[in-house]
């Protein structure tokens, strides 16, 4: 049983990663401006195409769990940073400093369960044990 719930916390982690690139696919003029309005604005495109290249990498690393704490790094780089930066509800007043606080307590969450995944591994569902237990046949 623990090893469904591994790879059923696994996929739910790592669809919220997806999402997040697909939206800064399919909206990327708005994610800029709001680069800009965070003052993120030192090569754009190089942090926009890197966040959208770590999250899809990482989220599949995940999922798949093959080379999971690979993922869980490319994760942490552009999560803890986007989090403190975008969600700092220390700056602002009532009532938008609850609703960021929220989102901030949110990601903090999130990035429990990437460590989680760092610490206790991806249990026996998962690409990495496949090929682990897998035997090729001699061809003769």
């Amino acid at each position: 049983m623990k090893n469904l719930f591994d790879l059923l916390g696994r996929i739910s982690l790592s669809f919220i990663f997806f999402y997040e690139a697909y939206d800064s696919i399919k909206f990327g003029k708005e994610t800029k401006a709001l680069m800009t309005e965070y003052g993120l604005t030192w090569r754009q495109d190089l942090l926009l195409y890197g966040a959208i290249f770590c999250l899809i990498l990482g989220g599949a690393l995940i999922l798949t769990g093959y080379r999971a704490k690979f993922g869980v790094f490319l994760l942490l780089a552009y999560w803890l940073p986007v989090t403190f930066i975008v969600h700092d509800f220390w700056n602002f007043d009532l009532p938008e400093q609850r609703m960021e606080g929220i989102h901030f307590m949110k990601n903090i969450a999130i990035t429990g369960g990437l460590l989680m995944v760092f610490a206790n591994g991806v249990g026996d569902y998962s690409v990495k044990r496949l090929f682990a237990t897998s035997r090729v046949r001699n061809a003769k």
